[in-house]
């Protein structure tokens, strides 16, 4: 492929990103703030930046994999970010989960700069972005998706196109979150319930997960209750941070949410009581009276 791609951000979802698109046959830059991540992806037949802008002079289109707007106003418009490199035509996708309002913004002052961009926020974890099979939700520019041709089928499965310009790919992503979340905490509160009520937690896993009140947090996060072991594969952080990005529009137009803001709350609580770390599923922890399998 003659098009050099930039991955800005090498966690879980980014180091997919990166691998999926070297095995389409991209080149493939990397940077991370840590330089170790971009030194292995070297490793593997990547090439290392050692910041943003060292990036974005070597690469039409770039990606951006960090956690937030915070995060990618920094590697935009921070020190050495890549917007001050980017050449008039070139695309930035941004695949963050961000406040809507503020994706709308950004492709307008990218705009302003001549800069292309693509409000494109992901969903399949870090398995599917490793293989290529996540999900992105987008919306911009027609120059925008001319530019990235090919680039988001290398990343992707599935690319939905939702309009013309950005903000309904940020919009559809947190009502992703909100349902995400709220089946995370309602999965958590059954588990608890039943482990209250002195059921064997394999059994209850097993009769839950062939039985309607199924769903797929279910039978994915209570699989890490099950076995004891809260590595996160998303954090607790990020539901406080997505519910809130949920709650925050909706209060916009003062449109009730009330099943969203408990979840909030519960992820909440699991922060405050120190397990803002670890994997969602640990919303679990933060009933009482109920004892939680361990890791072997």
């Amino acid at each position: 492929m003659s098009t050099p791609i930039g991955v800005i951000g090498l966690g879980a979802m980014g180091l997919g990103i990166a691998q999926s698109l070297r095995r389409a046959g991209y080149v493939v830059h990397a940077c991370d703030v840590r330089l170790e991540a971009a030194t292995a992806f070297a490793a593997e037949g990547g090439v290392a930046c050692a910041s943003p802008a060292e990036l974005a002079t070597h690469c039409d289109v770039l990606v951006g994999v960090v956690v937030n707007a915070a995060q990618t106003e920094a590697v935009l418009f921070g020190a050495d970010g890549a917007a001050a490199s980017m050449k008039p035509g070139n695309l930035f996708v941004m695949c963050s989960t961000v406040d809507p309002a503020w994706s709308v913004a950004l492709e307008a002052r990218l705009a302003a700069m001549d800069i292309l961009y693509l409000d494109a926020p992901i969903s399949g974890g870090a398995a599917k972005a490793a293989s290529g099979q996540m999900t992105m939700m987008t919306a911009g520019r027609p120059a925008a998706y001319a530019k990235a041709d090919g680039v988001l089928d290398a990343m992707a499965a599935k690319v939905y196109r939702l309009g013309d310009s950005a903000g309904n790919g940020s919009k559809v992503k947190i009502i992703n979150q909100l349902l995400a979340g709220v089946h995370i905490a309602a999965a958590a509160e059954a588990m608890a319930l039943g482990l209250r009520e002195g059921v064997d937690a394999k059994d209850l896993y097993e009769v839950i997960t062939h039985s309607a009140g199924n769903s797929w947090m279910f039978e994915n996060r209570m699989a890490h209750v099950l076995a004891g072991d809260y590595t996160p594969l998303s954090a607790v952080d990020i539901f406080v941070k997505d519910l809130g990005l949920v709650l925050d529009t909706a209060r916009a137009t003062k449109f009730p949410l009330p099943l969203s803001a408990t979840a909030h709350q519960m992820f909440m609580q699991a922060s405050s009581s120190g397990h803002g770390r670890e994997d969602d599923s640990a919303v679990i922890k933060i009933f009482p009276g109920i004892t939680l399998p361990v890791k072997p």
